[in-house]
């Protein structure tokens, strides 16, 4: 089965495992997903992750992003919600001015430029704009 955006398809089975205190958490690869679940490592809302390699005999027929997830030691998960803004149907863009702060910068956005993935505070600092790909908080 094709999935028509992967970058949604990744972030609604984190929201699921997080929702459902799963330890870990399996998500198809492609490198603008390698590059946000990569973020969501820097910015601690993630524990650790791994590529792995398809294996048709173990059955893994595609590459897939392996995380350990992150919760709290009262057993509260780290990342309250992630919510993919910018989606096929309506791309959104934000210019280095505007680029939206994440509950009062607790949180994350993360925005994809023309110099890589990055969070909104590495674009503010770069002093460039992109698509508004998701928040985190």
């Amino acid at each position: 089965m094709s999935v028509t955006d992967p970058i949604a398809d990744a972030i609604t089975k984190i929201r699921n495992a997080y929702r459902a205190d799963h330890k870990s958490v399996t998500v198809n690869h492609s490198n603008i997903t390698e590059a946000v679940i990569k973020i969501l490592a820097e910015e601690n809302f993630i524990n650790s992750y791994v590529t792995v390699e398809r294996n048709p005999v173990k059955k893994i027929y595609r590459k897939q992003i392996f995380m350990n997830l992150r919760y709290t030691n009262s057993g509260d998960p780290v990342m309250v919600n992630i919510q993919r803004i910018s989606r096929p149907g309506l791309r959104i863009y934000v210019n280095s001015k505007n680029i939206p702060s994440v509950y009062n910068n607790t949180g994350c956005a993360i925005l994809s430029t023309n110099r890589g993935v990055m969070t909104d505070r590495d674009a503010r600092k770069q002093k460039v704009g992109g698509e508004y790909v998701c928040k985190v908080w």
